[in-house]
C-alpha cells in the first residue's frame, strides 16, 4: 500500500527534524554558535491523469489531473547565520563580533577555519589562541610583562608595559567575510571551513566598511531562542505523530482487506 512507504517518509523527515532542533537546544550556551533548520521538498508524483492533457477530439483540455505523490525528502540543514546577543565578561581576551565577519583561526594541519568564538587565551609563548590552542590569525604575540591589554573596534591590540603609561600597538586582529555564510562546513569546537558554496573570504580590518566591530571583554551568545526551539519540537512531534497515524490506518486496512479472504 502505497500510504505505508509515504508516511514512512514523513516519520523519517521529523526524525531528523527533531535531531536539528535538539542539538540548536543542546547549544543554547554554546558561544557564537549558530542555530540549524531542517529543510524538506516533496517526493516525485505518480501522473495517474496529467493536467493539460487533450480528453476528446474536440479539443478539450483536463483542467486538472491525479497526481499521487510519494512522500517528503530532507534537502538540507542550513545554518541562520543571524547575530547573537552579547554578553559582557569582563575578560580582557574575550572579544565579541558586532556585525559581519568571522575570526581566522590557523589548525595543526595548516588550515585556516573560521569562527564567531572570541573566547580567547594567551599560549606559554604569549601568543594569543583559541581555548583548543589553535592559534589566532595574523599572529598576535603579547609581551611577558605586559601589565594590561586592550582590543579597540577597529581589532587593533595595544599592550602596556611595566614603568609605561602609554600602550604600544603588538598586533592587529583581522576578520574574514563570505559572500555564503551558510555555505560554511561546521567541524566542531566552533569552527568553520570554507567550501565552494561558501565563495572565497574576503580579510579586513573590523569597523571597516562591510565589516562588524570588536567589542573587548564580551561573548557572543548563541543565536537559539528556547520558546521558538520548544514550538518547532512540539510541531515536530505532532508530525511524527500524524505520520505514524497514518500508517496505523494503512495497516487496519489491509487488514479488513485479508480478512475478506478468510
Amino acid at each position: 500500500m502505497r500510504a505505508l512507504h509515504t508516511a514512512a517518509t514523513g516519520m523519517m523527515a521529523q526524525e531528523l527534524n527533531v535531531q536539528v532542533i535538539s542539538n540548536n537546544i543542546a547549544n543554547m550556551r554554546t558561544t557564537g554558535y549558530k542555530r540549524q533548520r531542517a529543510e524538506f521538498q516533496d517526493l516525485l508524483y505518480e501522473h495517474v491523469r496529467r493536467v493539460g492533457t487533450q480528453t476528446s477530439d474536440q479539443g478539450n483540455i483536463l483542467p486538472a489531473g491525479v497526481e499521487l505523490g510519494s512522500g517528503v525528502k530532507t534537502v538540507g540543514t542550513p545554518r541562520l547565520m543571524t547575530q547573537g546577543s552579547i554578553l559582557q565578561t569582563g575578560k580582557d581576551y574575550d572579544v565579541a563580533i558586532r556585525g559581519e565577519g568571522f575570526f581566522r583561526i590557523q589548525l595543526p594541519d595548516g588550515r585556516t577555519a573560521y569562527t564567531r568564538d572570541g573566547s580567547f587565551e594567551i599560549d606559554a609563548q604569549g601568543r594569543l589562541v583559541t581555548i583548543q590552542g589553535n592559534l589566532v590569525q595574523p599572529g598576535i604575540t603579547l609581551p611577558q610583562n605586559a601589565t594590561s591589554v586592550t582590543i579597540n573596534a577597529q581589532g587593533q591590540v595595544f599592550a602596556t608595559q611595566p614603568g609605561s603609561t602609554t600602550p604600544t600597538q603588538v598586533g592587529q586582529i583581522e576578520l574574514a567575510l563570505f559572500i555564503n555564510k551558510a555555505g560554511l562546513q561546521g567541524i566542531g569546537d566552533n569552527l568553520y571551513l570554507e567550501t565552494a558554496a561558501s565563495g572565497t573570504p574576503q580579510n579586513g580590518t573590523p569597523n571597516s566598511e562591510g565589516f562588524g566591530n570588536l567589542q573587548q571583554g564580551s561573548l557572543e551568545q548563541a543565536n537559539v531562542e528556547a520558546v521558538s526551539e520548544i514550538s518547532d519540537l512540539i510541531a515536530a512531534q505532532r508530525a511524527y505523530e500524524m505520520n505514524a497515524k497514518v500508517i496505523s490506518a494503512s495497516d487496519q486496512m489491509l487488514q479488513a482487506t485479508s480478512n475478506l479472504f478468510r
